[in-house]
């Protein structure tokens, strides 16, 4: 189930918003969104909502334990260590266990497919929560909690559980006990979904549809059997079509994701939660080291404040920090999938990080145009290595942009294409940029002013939840182009 279908919209979140509604206290409300939450999460995984359960149950009793013996420091740190060999453990199994046997056979000369695990729904989103919840206890930053049912509600919640944002247990203990929404709250979440739900239905989808047209679908893409195959197709596409393709890729990756936080956001304020922002409008930043501030800050934060910082971060000299961050971006570029391209671009985010920080820092601050187009070329070619989950594949279409794999530059379909889907392109530009927060502040100054500005803003902010839900419901009947990417990290 993904928040952009119509059986979600029109009866999963409307009967969940009734029924927690109906409800007067907290730990009634807490009920109605677990049931809810495991509802969603067995939709899409029957059995594997099991493994949640069994994982938040392990790290509640690690936690309580680590709770009871503040005065044992062995004790605590024996706890740790069984919950992160837990965690760790498993998501190493089902995400990673098919491509490390896969690189064994290889090194004793065996190309022999390796099936892998079915990969569960959002574990390694719920697996980092859970290692946050732990991590903290253990540190004194939080205190366990009593009830099992409350771990897994925060591991499970539905709004954040599959694709973020990572949600610290520190930063929603409060709200789990105790919230409250208000009238403006769920006005506020409201027009949040639907500014999320309009980029997923009206702009990410048809970026996606376009991409895989000029590029790859993704299922052909990750069938090792089609690689030959794959391979002719790309190194025969237009230059053009290459460059296109992966300029709508770069808007989808973007309106795709930030559209799932938004609608978390939004349905968290509907009931109370609030959640820290997850973007911030990344393509608008001047240097690599600010793109990864703006793009999935929940997941940046963590390898900072549980990887970097652990590791001595930038106190420990110069070579240490090096190493500090090239462990980070392995592990960056590992934790979104079990293939050597994510490896690598992690390891080329690793490289232009270190060339920024140690010498480009002052040259690019004071010529910030220049400094904002480099940073978008970094950012688009790493989404070539990104995309591309073989090798062969990153290459054709590094080599077929600039022609040397004795492609055309253009075509007539290509340019019929990118004349078709102009207006599309422009859009989804401005859906990247903080064009919608200027005209909400636009907005917000009128109705200060007078009255008639007061109307107005009251009348816009009022129709535009329903328009975007009207649009976007036209969208998605009949289209059957719906994923949300980062459901396969």
């Amino acid at each position: 189930m993904v928040f952009s279908s119509l059986f979600f919209l029109y009866f999963f979140l409307p009967l969940n918003l009734v029924a927690y509604y109906l409800c007067k206290t907290i730990p009634a409300r807490n009920t109605v969104m677990l049931v809810f939450s495991l509802i969603f999460y067995a939709w899409g995984e029957p059995k594997y909502v099991f493994l949640l359960v069994a994982m938040a149950w392990c790290d509640w009793y690690l936690a309580g334990i680590m709770e009871r013996s503040r005065r044992s420091k062995r004790r605590r740190r024996k706890a740790l260590f069984a919950a992160c060999a837990i965690n760790l453990g498993l998501l190493a199994i089902f995400k990673y266990g098919g491509f490390i046997a896969e690189n064994v056979l290889h090194l004793f000369g065996s190309d022999k497919p390796v099936a892998a695990l079915a990969l569960p729904i959002g574990i390694s989103f719920y697996t980092f929560q859970l290692l946050t919840y732990v991590v903290d206890v253990y540190r004194g930053d939080t205190r366990a909690e009593a009830q099992f049912a409350n771990v897994l509600l925060y591991a499970g919640l539905f709004h954040q559980c599959v694709a973020g944002p990572i949600v610290r247990y520190r930063d929603i203990a409060a709200q789990i006990q105790n919230r409250r929404a208000t009238a403006a709250d769920v006005a506020d979440g409201v027009s949040r979904f639907a500014v999320g739900l309009g980029k997923k239905a009206l702009l990410a989808n048809s970026c996606g549809a376009l991409v895989d047209s000029l590029l790859l679908p993704d299922a052909a893409m990750g069938d090792l059997a089609q690689l030959s195959q794959n391979l002719h197709i790309l190194s025969s596409r237009p230059a053009i079509a290459l460059w296109i393709g992966m300029v709508f890729y770069t808007l989808q990756i973007y309106l795709d994701f930030s559209a799932y936080s938004d609608m978390a956001i939004g349905m968290g304020l509907m009931t109370g939660f609030r959640y820290r922002e997850n973007f911030d409008y990344p393509y608008m930043s001047h240097s690599v080291t600010e793109f990864w501030r703006r793009w999935h800050i929940s997941l940046g934060s963590f390898f900072r404040d549980y990887v970097y910082i652990p590791l001595g971060g930038n106190r420990r000299g110069l070579v240490r920090t090096v190493f500090n961050l090239f462990a980070v971006w392995a592990l960056t570029g590992l934790w979104h999938g079990a293939s050597w391209n994510f490896v690598l671009w992690g390891l080329y985010y690793f490289g232009f990080l270190v060339l920024e920080k140690f010498f480009l820092k002052d040259k690019l601050a004071v010529r910030p145009r220049l400094a904002h187009f480099l940073t978008l070329a970094v950012v688009f070619f790493g989404w070539v290595l990104f995309k591309f989950n073989r090798m062969p594949l990153v290459s054709a279409v590094l080599r077929g942009m600039f022609c040397l794999n004795g492609n055309p530059f253009t075509s007539y379909e290509t340019g019929l294409i990118f004349r078709s889907h102009f207006f599309l392109l422009v859009a989804a530009i401005i859906a990247c940029a903080p064009v919608a927060a200027f005209c909400k502040l636009l907005l917000n100054s009128l109705a200060q002013k007078s009255k008639a500005g007061r109307l107005a803003a009251t009348a816009l902010q009022a129709a535009y939840p329903s328009l975007m839900l009207l649009l976007s419901t036209a969208s998605l009947v009949g289209n059957s182009y719906n994923p949300f990417l980062y459901f396969q990290f």
